[in-house]
């Protein structure tokens, strides 16, 4: 067995999660932030059976892709003298960080 870890986009998430359910796949959907932009994103726990991986990661693959968008970076934590000016970035949201590790034990109890 293999457990897959999928941190995506909350945005990504709701539809990543019915396919891989309609597929036959059990998900644990975690709430997590992190990122340059601090923003909200899914960590999902997906436990299967080691042939099945290449089949979850290319799910994960044709829903979660990465875009640009523009956005204003948060203001800096620590004020130095002078006014903070922010200006629009472009940033590349979306996408998955993806791990795929051993199971030793699986119990569904």
């Amino acid at each position: 067995m293999k457990l897959v870890i999928a941190i995506v986009q909350d945005e990504d998430a709701p539809r990543l999660v019915d396919k891989l359910m309609k597929t036959g796949y059990s998900v644990t959907k975690l709430a997590s932030t992190g990122g340059f932009l601090k923003s909200g994103n899914t960590t999902l726990l997906i436990g299967v059976k080691k042939e099945e991986v290449d089949s979850v990661i290319s799910i994960i693959e044709e829903l979660c892709r990465s875009r640009k968008m523009i956005t204003t970076p948060p203001p800096p934590v620590a004020w130095s003298s002078g006014i903070y000016m922010a200006y629009p970035v472009e940033v590349q949201v979306g996408g998955a960080t993806i791990f795929v590790v051993d199971i030793s034990r699986f119990e569904k109890v």
